[in-house]
């Protein structure tokens, strides 16, 4: 981060509330936003056996593999330092078919939990994770690649997860 704008300040600077105001920004201060909610996308009906009722409904739909989506390949690098790293995760379709609406699953190693994320929503925050499409990425061509990434804090292991899993089939790991 090259810098931070505070609307209505003026150039006054440093400011009261400044230092915590950019350890907060940064989310250097433990706590962790709450995801926003976004529009998930739009998905023709297919045809699928009864629906069972659930006991709650839930607020976004869960992504359902596709019939025939074929195999995928994914590819993660970790950034790491003292307690911190990043992850880029690139999610490759492989197969013939479209992807409509993605849940890649995977288990971050123990000491590892998850502070913040782009591209996807991830839940729970550690060991086993599952990274949801938002609603800009969520088709995926055959031969297109999603990039996801997230940043953690670790305790001394700053390994990769070692397998994937995208909509329930299990993925190459490049």
């Amino acid at each position: 981060v090259e810098g931070i704008s505070i609307s209505g300040v003026g150039h006054q600077l440093p400011m009261n509330g400044q230092l915590a105001y950019a350890i907060s920004f940064l989310g250097l201060d433990g706590t962790t936003p709450s995801p926003s909610p976004s529009p998930s996308p739009s998905r023709s009906p297919s045809p699928s056996p009864t629906p069972s009722p659930s006991p709650s409904p839930s607020s976004t739909p869960s992504p359902s593999p596709t019939a025939g989506s074929g195999p995928c390949r994914v590819s993660a690098t970790v950034n790491a330092w003292n307690n911190g790293l990043t992850e880029q995760i690139a999610i490759t379709n492989t197969g013939s078919s479209t992807v409509n609406g993605w849940s890649l699953t995977f288990t971050l190693p123990s000491g590892q939990t998850i502070t913040n994320g782009w591209n996807a929503g991830y839940s729970p925050s550690s060991g086993q994770v599952t990274a949801t499409n938002v609603g800009y990425n969520g088709t995926m061509a055959p031969g297109s690649t999603t990039e996801i990434g997230f940043q953690a804090t670790h305790t001394g292991n700053a390994a990769k997860p070692t397998a994937f899993t995208l909509n329930g089939v299990t993925c190459d790991v490049a």
